[in-house]
């Protein structure tokens, strides 16, 4: 079977911890349940993730070097 996450068109996925977390949401001024979702079947996620989990995802951008996107992880 292949995985998915370590396929090289796929972004670099990463768990906050809850200190990072509170600066990225202090920063936007927004609650965890403010933030885009993705699902915990997303192969893509590190096995690591569980719900109610924030992931970073760092991707190659055309415009800047890096784009740092975030998602909430829901069932």
């Amino acid at each position: 079977m292949v995985d998915v996450s370590q396929h090289n068109l796929v972004p670099e996925h990463t768990v906050l911890d809850e200190a990072t977390l509170e600066d990225v949401l202090d920063e936007y001024d927004i609650d965890r349940t403010d933030l885009p979702k993705i699902k915990r079947t997303d192969p893509a996620l590190p096995d690591d993730a569980d719900v109610g989990d924030v992931i970073e995802i760092t991707r190659d951008s055309r415009t800047t070097d890096t784009a740092t996107v975030y998602r909430l992880v829901i069932e």
